[in-house]
């Protein structure tokens, strides 16, 4: 972006110790859009002052963010709301210039080595033991403990990168290949847990069966599979009244809501409280 005189005059502001000018100043930058951002990282090369260059880094950040904030209200709007594309966004506010076609291209190559195991003569147990044999086994996805003190366990392409990642990444993994396989596995309500069940063929959105509409369930950090009476025996070691709608599948949009709200909570110090907000305003963005 060509560099007005209205451009020059705020980046000398930036570095204003009083923080209501500061405030300002931001905010009109942020009013340019990311057109600027080039204009903004030359001044941080050349700002000697640590404070200033953190200053220019922030005003970068909330540019990405407000673009992001866009993206998710389109996706939001959108009549299908992809799921690998919602959880592309999430990575995208810790990495913003974040190249998506790597990751497509080696979703569709775990996607291939699954197919190619599949056939139709298969039951829904065979079809998910094809599946943990290739991610678990042969492309040797590892399932970590849920923590917050690594957002990267939050995000997509890391997790492919790493080859590991938490019930919520890999089990998000888990969902887009099933889907691109047209494989009935859904996320379940479960509270306190991210788990995948294998729902019959036939069954319909408002039916209110419950566990019945359910084959099996997989745990979504280490796709092994689990039974019905294993969810039962763990609703009576917390004590848990069991409910029909703990068996109703979330959607694309409450699942990322849901990483949404976990990335979060890897943001619970004074200095990263800002990154907490934002994720929860794009976590209520997408309430209906």
């Amino acid at each position: 972006m060509v560099e007005t005189r209205e451009i020059s005059a705020l980046f000398t502001l930036i570095d204003d110790p009083d923080e209501e000018v500061f405030s300002t100043v931001s905010h009109r930058l942020v009013g340019y859009g990311r057109g600027i951002i080039p204009n903004l990282e030359n001044l941080w090369e050349n700002s000697p002052s640590e404070s200033t260059q953190e200053r220019i880094e922030m005003i970068i950040h909330r540019l990405h963010f407000s673009d992001l904030v866009v993206d998710f209200t389109e996706w939001k709007n959108s009549a299908y709301h992809d799921l690998l594309f919602g959880a592309l966004l999430v990575a995208k506010f810790q990495y913003p210039d974040l190249q998506t076609t790597p990751v497509l291209q080696e979703i569709e190559k775990i996607r291939r080595n699954v197919w190619l195991e599949l056939n139709s003569y298969l039951t829904p147990l065979e079809q998910a033991n094809v599946i943990s044999s290739i991610v678990y086994n042969y492309y040797n996805l590892k399932g970590q403990e849920t923590v917050f003190t690594n957002p990267d366990d939050f995000f997509i392409h890391k997790t492919l990168q790493a080859k590991k990642g938490n019930a919520l990444s890999n089990g998000i993994l888990y969902l887009i290949l099933c889907e691109l396989l047209d494989i009935p596995v859904r996320a379940i309500q479960i509270p306190k847990h991210f788990v995948l069940a294998f729902f019959h063929n036939d069954y319909n959105p408002g039916s209110t069966n419950g566990q019945h509409n359910i084959h099996f369930y997989v745990d979504a950090a280490t796709g092994q599979p689990f039974s019905h009476t294993d969810i039962d025996h763990y609703f009576k070691r917390l004590d848990i009244r069991s409910s029909a709608r703990f068996f109703e599948p979330l959607n694309h949009v409450r699942i990322i809501q849901h990483l949404l709200q976990n990335l979060a909570k890897c943001f619970d110090s004074h200095q990263t409280a800002y990154k907490y907000d934002e994720l929860m305003h794009l976590c209520q963005l997408l309430n209906d």
